[in-house]
């Protein structure tokens, strides 16, 4: 039993001695400060302002329809044109109707004679009865058949203006301009007049041409009190500017006004329905078409911005990471607002003073000691060094 204790003994003390002899284990060593881009706060005037869809549509329409009945003769329009209010469409056989016309002018011709010769008698029987060579009944003959006479003449005058009407109903015009549809009637058919006949063809007003598009109850309120002291009323002499891209446009480059509001909310959707003009004086916009709307929520105010990128997020919270005193990490929760462009708006949680670490957050670990260096937030981002440049396609 002692001589296991002595091996036992011998063997420990062997290992300590090796032990002591092996050279100590280095230390993990420290990361060095690590560079981050850094840049205060952009200060800018912003206008809150929000999104939403809606569809075109024309500002006219019109069904046109003959106003009289007769043989189409022939058709003066090329499917899909743009025309102009007033260029001829369609013609109508007017020979029926131009002898009307010459049956009410000669009619006319009659009524005028026979004026003209009431008329005469007329003066003639007052000179008479001023000599007593006519009896008053004999005069007030004559004063009837002038009467006659000259109700005849004016009746024959309306006749021939409806005559000339009707003769000129034969040449359709364009009541609008407007882009054209197909003719929904070949030459050569009988058409007949009025609003339940058939129509020819429909133009459509496109220029300018009208978005309509929703708006919910809390962004409409958001709206008018935003604006404040009515400036959220829409009236003919001031329009609400707005901006709109259709639907494979990044960018709201179109501009628009709000022209008319609905006079009260839909209890079913909750939603208001809204009115834009929008120019198109080059026909690219068909009604039909789908597009997004910027409408301003607020009025111009001073406000804080960052990159968006520069935002983190920790669970339910909003943060930034900032470089405070001594160049270290120091995260701060923000409240944020809308996106302006690259930058979004903050609302509450910085100071103009601060330094918000744009890039390298991935080195950016609160109480970690950085090397901050300076850069412009105001400009968008470009692409990074040495990325090769994109494929043509």
């Amino acid at each position: 039993m002692s001589r296991t204790l002595v091996r036992a003994g011998l063997a420990v003390g062997l290992f300590a001695c090796v032990a002591g002899a092996l050279p100590a284990l280095p230390r993990a060593q420290e990361l060095p400060p690590m560079p981050v881009s850094v840049s205060p706060p952009v200060r800018r005037t912003v206008t809150d302002l929000s999104e939403f869809t809606g569809r075109f549509a024309s500002s006219a329409l019109v069904e046109v329809r003959a106003q009289v009945t007769g043989t189409l003769q022939s058709v003066h329009f090329k499917e899909g044109s743009f025309v102009r209010r007033g260029d001829l469409l369609f013609t109508i056989d007017p020979r029926t109707y131009q002898a009307a016309v010459d049956e009410a002018r000669a009619q006319l011709e009659v009524a005028k004679t026979r004026f003209d010769l009431t008329r005469s008698e007329l003066g003639r029987g007052q000179e008479l009865r001023q000599g007593g060579s006519l009896s008053e009944s004999a005069l007030q003959q004559r004063q009837q058949a002038f009467l006659e006479a000259q109700a005849s003449l004016q009746a024959a005058q309306a006749a021939l203006k409806a005559a000339e009407i009707n003769l000129g109903f034969t040449r359709i015009e364009s009541p609008i301009s407007g882009q054209i549809g197909r003719k929904l009637i070949t030459e050569g058919n009988l058409i007949s007049a009025g609003a339940g006949a058939a129509p020819l063809t429909t133009i459509v007003g496109i220029d300018p041409i009208y978005f309509y598009f929703d708006v919910d109850e809390q962004s409409y309120l958001r709206y008018r009190r935003g604006l404040g002291n009515g400036g959220g009323s829409s009236t003919p002499d001031k329009p609400i500017p707005v901006k709109l891209a259709l639907s494979d446009e990044t960018e709201f480059q179109r501009d628009g006004a709000i022209d008319f509001a609905d006079i009260r909310l839909d209890p079913q959707s909750g939603t208001l329905e809204l009115r834009a003009v929008v120019p198109n004086a080059d026909g690219m916009i068909t009604p039909g078409l789908f597009g997004r709307v910027q409408l301003a929520t607020s009025a111009p105010y001073e406000a804080l911005l960052v990159p968006d990128v520069a935002i983190q997020s920790d669970q339910t919270r909003k943060v930034v990471m900032t470089v405070g005193d001594g160049d270290g990490v120091v995260p701060k929760v923000v409240e944020l607002g809308p996106l302006q462009g690259h930058l979004r708006v903050v609302r509450s949680g910085l100071a103009p003073e601060d330094n918000v670490i744009v890039n390298g957050l991935m080195r950016a670990r609160p109480g970690a000691k950085v090397i901050p260096q300076a850069v412009d937030a105001s400009q968008p981002p470009g692409p990074p060094a040495g990325a090769p440049a994109p494929a043509a396609r």
